[in-house]
């Protein structure tokens, strides 16, 4: 199988929520979700379920698990019983699941930048929250020592992204032992969201779940997964929690009751196919990303947070002094995340998923953008 990753498509008329956003002429590289053709193995098991006419309610599949067990077998030699695993339609509300598991008096404990759903998760649930700036300096390494001094003890839960959005870090070995001793001197909970596990773009670093490189706290985890971001499916809503602790997962899934549909015939079709896979669309995939994250390296130099895994650029605006930078970049025809939705006003995070064509074209806008904003 050979992807053509260069193919544009034109997305009007699909209702796309990335193309939608902006006017016409702004190019969008905002939401996390790639210009890509999904892989053709999930496409058509997607046309096979349905040449049956009826999409009713459905049950999940045994070979959903299966294929998911293997998964995580090929790729991170972790054995996982399916009596761990808890289906649910999509990370974020796993996310707000988790923080529900903390008593009402509880709370939970954030490094930041984050993924901007993490920002609203205490609120939602009616805990407290606790938010604490990772070293910038230190290409955004967690802060221990700061954490720790942060806890109050209401804290019981921490939350993190692995790998990291939006900076795209991957969490060194050393560093994930690190968490595990933290959060089991601490007596905490950790929720780890991996949907991003599978796109690692440097060569030298490896994601590990830290349940499975940790199993000394694996009853203490709650580990999130996806096909929806390296197979490039986000519109499919099918997630998996991994739950080690019987108690645990028995109190996420108390949690679930009546507020979470069930998952649909097209949701587990195409996740199952996409756990299915032992092609080279990951290694095509991320041989493409790379070539990508050249070119961004290339247009803004060290604006640009070192990048390890993602395909979320993470870049330093704060010379250019902008009040809001989404609307100021949308005037320059290029649509971006601002760094302020995760915690960061001073960057601004940008989705090099796409056909290289179209990235060049907006990374042209940005530099003009720059450029003006530094001179204007």
């Amino acid at each position: 199988m050979t992807q053509n990753f260069d193919q544009l498509f034109d997305r009007s008329g699909t209702y796309s929520s990335k193309w939608s956003k902006f006017d016409k002429d702004v190019l969008p590289f905002w939401v996390a979700d790639m210009d890509f053709a999904a892989p053709d193995f999930v496409l058509d098991a997607i046309r096979q379920r349905l040449d049956h006419p009826i999409l009713g309610y459905t049950e999940e599949p045994d070979s959903l698990v299966a294929s998911f067990q293997g998964w995580l077998a090929h790729h991170y030699n972790w054995q996982v019983p399916a009596e761990w695993v808890v289906w649910i339609p999509g990370v974020v509300p796993m996310l707000n699941l988790a923080a529900r598991c903390v008593a009402p008096d509880g709370g939970i404990l954030i490094p930041t930048p984050v993924y901007h759903p993490f920002l609203s998760l205490a609120r939602h649930a009616g805990i407290e929250e606790v938010c604490v700036p990772m070293h910038a300096d230190t290409n955004w390494r967690m802060d221990f020592d700061a954490m720790a001094a942060a806890l109050t003890p209401r804290t019981k839960m921490m939350m993190i992204c692995n790998p990291q959005n939006p900076t795209g870090r991957c969490y060194a070995a050393e560093e994930l032992a690190q968490l595990a001793t933290f959060v089991a001197e601490h007596d905490l909970y950790l929720v780890s969201d991996e949907i991003h596990c599978n796109i690692v773009l440097d060569e030298n670093c490896r994601h590990q779940p830290v349940a499975a490189a940790h199993p000394e706290i694996a009853a203490r985890t709650i580990s999130l997964y996806a096909a929806t971001k390296v197979y490039n499916i986000p519109g499919i809503s099918c997630a998996a929690a991994v739950i080690p602790d019987d108690s645990l997962r028995r109190q996420f899934m108390h949690e679930r009751a009546g507020l979470i549909t069930g998952i649909g015939p097209v949701g587990y079709t195409a996740s199952e196919a996409a756990f299915n896979d032992r092609s080279d669309w990951i290694p095509q995939l991320l041989s493409y990303l790379r070539g990508n994250l050249a070119e961004i390296q290339s247009c803004v130099g060290e604006r640009l947070s070192p990048l390890q895994a993602t395909y979320l650029a993470w870049i330093d605006v704060a010379d250019l002094r902008l009040a809001d930078t989404e609307a100021y970049f949308a005037q320059q025809g290029i649509g971006i995340s601002p760094g302020a939705q995760f915690g960061a006003p001073d960057y601004i995070r940008l989705n090099f998923g796409c056909p290289r064509a179209l990235l060049r074209s907006g990374l042209d806008r940005l530099s003009s953008a720059i450029d003006q904003a530094k001179t204007g």
